[in-house]
């Protein structure tokens, strides 16, 4: 029990707290009042709710935080691919037209690096 309420693993805080329980002990009253299946299902989600707000932790804000971290770690900016219709455009059809830089961004080749090189 004491592991739902550790302050270490809390991702809701202040007004957002507040607000879980306010609502959820909306939902709760509002279930009880409507009864039946769909009166339960205002009742589990109030619970849930207040549970969050009591507890300020939610495992959903934490697999979505979770999801972003990754997705932005795997972010990778790149410059104009061309696409399939580009490069069979009437466009590139002269030999002297050159086809769009497809060079990752932030790995060009830089005029000084070319020079301290060598082959």
């Amino acid at each position: 029990m004491n592991r739902l309420f550790n302050k270490a693993a809390q991702n809701v805080h202040g007004w957002e707290r507040a607000v879980s329980v306010g609502g959820g002990l909306m939902l709760l009253g509002k279930g009880l009042r409507r009864g039946g299946v769909g009166g339960m299902v205002q009742i589990v989600m109030g619970g849930m709710a207040v549970f969050r707000g009591i507890s300020g932790h939610s495992e959903a804000k934490r697999m979505l935080a979770e999801t972003n971290e990754k997705a932005a770690s795997m972010d990778q900016r790149y410059s104009h691919m061309p696409l399939d219709s580009e490069v069979h455009s009437p466009d590139f059809e002269s030999p002297s037209v050159s086809m769009p830089d497809t060079t990752p961004m932030g790995h060009e080749s830089h005029p000084d690096s070319r020079r301290g090189a060598t082959s």
